[in-house]
């Protein structure tokens, strides 16, 4: 009587690691792991490992409101070098180095008046007082450029990609909001 044998190299099957789960891989930065370096120019570098990248940036990832934890790390082609878990596994002096880089990437002013809205063209010409100063910038009419991000909350964003906040449509008065209202 003969006894079969399983033959792990037959029995093993070898399956394509497909895209999604390459981009489900997380890669988990520590302190053990990373030195991050701001860069002459101001800029963020990072070395995980024996890989060094001389420019990256930093995106919230979840929860988006909460600025200190699942912090995404990528590359300027928009590469993911690895996620932080929390700024606070970091050292002080890193931890307050990738605080400032989340506050220039998410840096919005808030708008606190709106003193002139025009149209023209399909570009709105906004003059509104922020708490970075009185600021005039060009908004794109359509294409989600004036959205609300909550009940109360509206996100500007101009043709050059800068972001203003109105914190609180109900805070305005009837003539800004209808002026408001007209880009939304």
């Amino acid at each position: 009587m003969m006894q079969s044998v399983a033959n792990p190299i037959v029995n093993e099957e070898v399956k394509p690691e497909s895209d999604l789960a390459e981009a489900a891989k997380i890669r988990y930065l520590s302190p053990d792991n990373t030195v991050f370096k701001k860069t002459p120019g101001n800029m963020l570098s990072v070395k995980v490992g024996e890989e060094e990248h001389p420019i990256v940036y930093v995106h919230c990832s979840f929860p988006h409101t909460n600025k200190r934890i699942y912090i995404s790390v990528r590359t300027i082609e928009n590469k993911e070098v690895g996620m932080i878990r929390s700024l606070d596994d970091f050292p002080k002096d890193v931890a307050d180095l990738l605080e400032e880089q989340v506050h220039i990437r998410y840096f919005a002013p808030e708008i606190t008046n709106v003193v002139t809205i025009k149209q023209e063209f399909g570009y709105s010409y906004w003059e509104a007082e922020t708490t970075a100063g009185l600021c005039r910038f060009t908004v794109r009419d359509g294409g989600g450029n004036a959205k609300l991000v909550s009940d109360k909350r509206l996100l500007i964003t101009d043709v050059d990609g800068n972001r203003f906040i109105i914190a609180d449509l109900e805070r305005l008065s009837d003539r800004e909001y209808r002026m408001v209202e007209m880009c939304m």
